[in-house]
C-alpha cells in the first residue's frame, strides 16, 4: 500500500523540512536505479536517499548499496587535497605542486622514450562524458596508443560476441519493463537475485503470468533456486551447453525457418556442426543431466516470447566470445530478436558499462564505437577533435596487456582514472610488479585504493553526486546524472583534472570546457553516424522521455528501445549464427590442482569494494570473503563451516574461512572477488585471455585445496 501511495502522490512526503530533493540515479551496475537524494538546505550536505517510484526500470526498488551510496559522499576517509609521495608515505600538497610534478615527469618520459612511454587506464563506472574525454585524453592530451579499461574485464566478451552476431554491441535489444510479458527466461552465468537484484521483479511479474525460468551456473544460486530448471554445468562448459540447446531446437522442430532464412545467415553450418551435440555427448561435457538438458530445451523451444540473458558468468572465459555468440543464435533460431518481449540482454555489472565502452576508452575504438583502424572514422573525429588525422596514435593493447608493456620497459608511466586493477585484474603479482615497474604512476580517485597506493601522485577526483553528465544503462537507455551537492575539499571532476594536466602538457586548447554540457555537445557530435549514435539525443529530452534509446541520429528520431526490428547492424544486414565448436578452458583440473576455482560477486558489495568496504552496514553483513564449497568436499579435505581453508593455484595462494553449502557442484570452489591485498581471490585467478575480447578467464581456473 505505502509504495503505491507513493507512486501516486509523487514524492513531496519523502523529505523532512528543511531538506530538498534532487532526482538522479544509483552510482552502482548497470540498473542505474532511479533514487533522489535529500540534501540539507542549509549546509548542502547529503543525507539520505528516497527511492524513485517514477522512473520505469526499477520502479522504487533498491538494493543495499544502492540505499548507502550517499554515505560515501562524505566520507571520512574521503581525498581531499592532492597527495604526493615522499620517501614512501603520502603527504597533502597543493594541485600546482601536483600538476608540476606530473608534468616534469610526464614531458620527461616522452622526451626519453616517445610519445607511447606514457599510457592512460580508465573505468566506467564515469559519464559519458568524461570516458569520452579519457579517450581523446590518452589520443590528444598525451598522444599515445596505450589505452584501454576496466570494461575489458567486464563487458568485452559481450561486446564481441554481439558484434559477431549481430553487428551491433548493445547489451539488450529489448526495454526492460516489456519482460514481465515474456513467457521463457533462459539466464546463463548470472546470479541476478543478488548482483542486479532490482531487475528481478521482471522475472516474478512474468512468472505470476506462467513464464518459465531456466538457469545455467554452477551454483545453484538465489536466481537458479526458483528455476524451472537448473543447468547444474561445469565452470566452462557453457559453449557445448549452448551448442546441445541449438540441437535440440533443430531436431524438434523449434526453428523459426521462416524468420531465419530472411534474417539469418549460416544455418545450413549450424545445423551441421551442432548435429553431434546430442543430450547425451553435451552432458558428457557439462556435467549436466541429459533429463534436464531435454527438458530445459523444450520449454525454451516452446515459448512463444523469450529472452535469453548472461553475465559475467558466460563473459570471463577465453570463450567468453563464443559463449555469448552461440547463446545469441539460441534466440536468433527462435526468431526472437526484434520482437516485443524477447530478444537477449546481458547484466551489466559497472553504472556505465555499456556507454563507457562505446566512446574510445578501448584500445582499438573512436567514440560512436567507430573503429580505429577505420581511415573514414579517423578522419571523422580527427576533425571534430580538430587534429590532422596523421597525429591520431595506432591501436594500443589490451587492459591486462599494458602490463606486459610495463614490465618490458615500453611503458614508463601512467595515469589510472576511476579504476582499481591491483584488485580487479588477474594474476595480481604480475600486475602488482607492474605497477612497480613505472617511473611515474598517477591516479585520480575519491579513496585511496589499492591502486592508489602504487601512486606516486594522487588526485582527488569527485564522487558521482558531485558532477552532472550521462549515463548509459543496461538496456542502452541514456539516462541523467544530476549534480547533488558541490565537490568534497579540494576534489575536482575528472574532466577538469583531465583538461588541466592537458593544458600542462601543452595541448590545453583541445580541452577549452567550462561545463560537462560542453563535453556533451561535443561528444554527440563525436558519435554521430557510427554505430552508437547519440546526436539525437540531448539533456533535455531524457528529462522529459525518462531517457532515450541509442541509436538516436536526429533530434526529432524517437531513439531505438527494440533493436534489429527491420535489420541487423551487419554489412548485409542479416545476423551471423554462430558456427563454433567445442575446447577446453584455457586452465583446466589436473592432478597437482584438482577443482575448479570461480569468482563472482555478492549483494553487499560492487566491483572491488574500494566503496562498499567504507560503507558499515555493508561490511556487517558480509566483512571477509569466503570459500564456498559442497558439504561431500569440505567431508574430503576434513573441513567444518569456518575452518581457515588455503587455496593454490599455479600462479599463487591465499588462506580464508569457508562457508559449506549445498548450493554448489561437488568440484567447484567459488570465491568473491571485492577485497584487497592479500584478501584478493584474483592473486589466483588465471590470466588466460579470449583471443578476440582479450578477457581475462576468471571463472574458471584449477585449484588446490587444504585444510590450514
Amino acid at each position: 500500500m505505502m509504495s503505491q501511495f507513493l507512486a501516486k502522490e509523487g514524492v513531496k512526503n519523502l523529505h523532512k523540512p528543511g531538506e530538498k530533493l534532487v532526482t538522479t540515479h544509483c552510482c552502482y551496475c548497470g540498473m542505474q536505479c532511479g533514487m533522489h537524494i535529500r540534501v540539507n538546505e542549509k549546509t548542502n550536505k547529503v543525507v539520505g536517499v528516497e527511492p524513485r517510484y517514477d522512473w520505469p526500470v526499477t520502479n522504487g526498488k533498491m538494493c543495499p548499496k544502492g540505499v548507502t551510496a550517499y554515505q560515501t559522499v562524505d566520507h571520512k576517509d574521503r581525498i581531499l587535497k592532492p597527495l604526493i609521495k615522499k620517501n614512501g608515505e603520502f603527504v597533502e600538497s597543493t594541485w600546482e605542486e601536483a600538476l608540476d610534478l606530473i608534468e616534469e615527469n610526464f614531458k620527461r618520459i616522452q622526451r626519453e622514450s616517445g610519445k607511447d612511454a606514457l599510457s592512460v587506464f580508465g573505468g566506467v563506472s564515469m559519464t559519458n562524458e568524461k570516458c569520452y574525454l579519457v579517450g581523446k585524453y590518452a589520443r590528444v592530451g598525451l598522444g599515445t596508443r596505450f589505452i584501454d579499461y576496466n570494461g575489458r574485464f567486464c563487458m568485452s566478451s559481450a561486446a564481441g560476441g554481439f558484434l559477431k552476431t549481430l553487428g551491433i554491441d548493445r547489451g539488450s535489444t529489448v526495454p526492460w519493463p516489456e519482460l514481465e510479458h515474456t513467457d521463457c527466461f533462459f539466464i546463463a552465468g548470472s546470479n541476478t537475485a543478488e548482483c542486479h537484484p532490482t531487475s528481478i521483479q521482471w522475472l516474478w511479474r512474468a512468472k505470476d503470468k506462467g513464464a518459465k525460468l531456466i538457469v545455467a551456473d554452477p551454483r545453484e544460486t538465489p536466481t537458479a533456486r526458483v528455476a524451472d530448471v537448473h543447468l547444474d554445468l561445469k565452470p566452462g562448459t557453457d559453449s557445448a551447453l549452448a551448442n546441445g540447446m541449438l540441437h535440440i531446437l533443430i531436431k524438434e522442430g523449434y526453428v523459426d525457418h521462416e524468420y531465419v532464412a530472411k534474417r539469418c545467415n549460416n544455418f545450413e553450418e549450424l545445423k551441421a556442426n551442432v548435429e553431434k551435440f546430442t543430450p547425451e555427448y553435451t552432458s558428457e561435457i557439462t556435467g549436466v543431466s541429459i533429463d534436464k538438458i531435454i527438458k530445459a530445451g523444450h520449454i525454451y523451444g516452446m515459448s512463444p516470447r523469450s529472452v535469453v540473458m548472461f553475465a559475467r558468468g558466460v563473459e570471463q572465459q577465453t570463450k567468453g566470445v563464443d559463449n555469448v555468440s552461440l547463446y545469441t543464435s539460441m534466440a536468433l533460431l527462435r526468431g526472437q530478436i526484434g520482437k516485443f518481449a524477447s530478444g537477449v540482454a546481458t547484466f551489466t555489472g559497472q553504472g556505465n558499462g555499456q556507454g563507457g565502452r562505446e566512446h574510445g576508452q578501448k584500445a582499438d575504438l573512436l567514440p560512436g564505437y567507430r573503429k580505429l583502424t577505420d581511415p573514414a572514422a579517423v578522419e571523422y573525429v580527427s576533425k571534430v577533435w580538430g587534429i590532422d588525422p596523421s597525429e591520431m596514435p595506432k591501436p594500443g593493447v589490451s587492459a591486462y596487456e599494458m602490463f606486459d608493456e610495463m614490465l618490458n620497459g615500453t611503458i614508463r608511466g601512467m595515469h589510472v582514472i576511476c579504476s582499481n586493477p591491483a584488485v580487479s585484474a588477474p594474476n595480481l603479482e604480475h600486475v602488482w610488479k607492474g605497477f612497480r615497474s613505472l617511473d611515474f604512476l598517477v591516479v585520480s580517485d575519491f579513496f585511496l585504493s589499492e591502486t592508489a597506493q602504487f601512486a606516486d601522485v594522487v588526485l582527488p577526483a569527485t564522487t558521482w553526486a558531485e558532477d552532472e553528465g550521462t549515463t548509459t544503462n543496461l538496456e542502452g537507455r541514456v539516462i541523467h546524472i544530476r549534480k547533488v551537492t558541490e565537490p568534497l575539499g579540494e576534489s575536482q571532476p575528472d574532466w577538469k583534472i583531465i583538461g588541466m594536466i592537458a593544458d600542462r602538457m601543452g595541448r590545453g586548447k583541445y580541452f577549452p570546457y567550462k561545463e560537462a554540457s560542453e563535453i556533451f555537445d561535443e561528444f554527440r557530435l563525436a558519435t554521430k553516424g557510427g554505430k552508437a549514435d547519440y546526436y539525437g539525443i540531448t539533456w533535455e529530452r531524457i528529462d522529459k522521455e525518462n531517457g532515450v534509446f541509442w541509436p538516436c541520429p536526429s533530434e526529432d528520431h524517437p531513439g531505438t528501445p527494440t533493436m534489429f526490428q527491420e535489420s541487423f547492424g551487419t554489412p548485409d544486414g542479416k545476423a551471423n549464427l554462430a558456427v563454433i565448436g567445442w575446447k577446453d578452458a584455457g586452465e583446466i583440473p589436473t592432478k597437482e590442482f584438482p577443482l575448479f576455482l570461480t569468482t563472482g560477486r555478492v549483494v553487499f558489495h560492487y566491483l572491488t569494494g574500494n566503496q562498499t568496504r567504507r560503507v558499515d552496514f555493508l561490511m556487517q553483513q558480509c566483512p571477509e570473503p569466503y570459500a564456498e564449497m559442497h558439504p561431500a568436499l569440505a567431508s574430503k579435505y576434513g573441513l567444518a563451516d569456518g575452518d581457515m581453508v588455503k587455496l593454490t593455484t599455479p600462479r599463487s595462494h591465499m588462506t580464508i574461512k569457508t562457508r559449506i553449502t549445498k548450493a554448489i557442484r561437488k568440484d567447484t570452489v567459488f570465491v568473491p572477488y571485492h577485497w584487497g591485498e592479500e584478501l584478493a581471490v584474483n592473486q589466483l585467478t588465471s590470466d588466460c585471455l579470449d583471443p578476440t575480447s582479450r578477457m581475462p578467464e576468471f571463472k574458471v581456473c584449477s585449484l588446490r585445496m587444504e585444510k590450514a
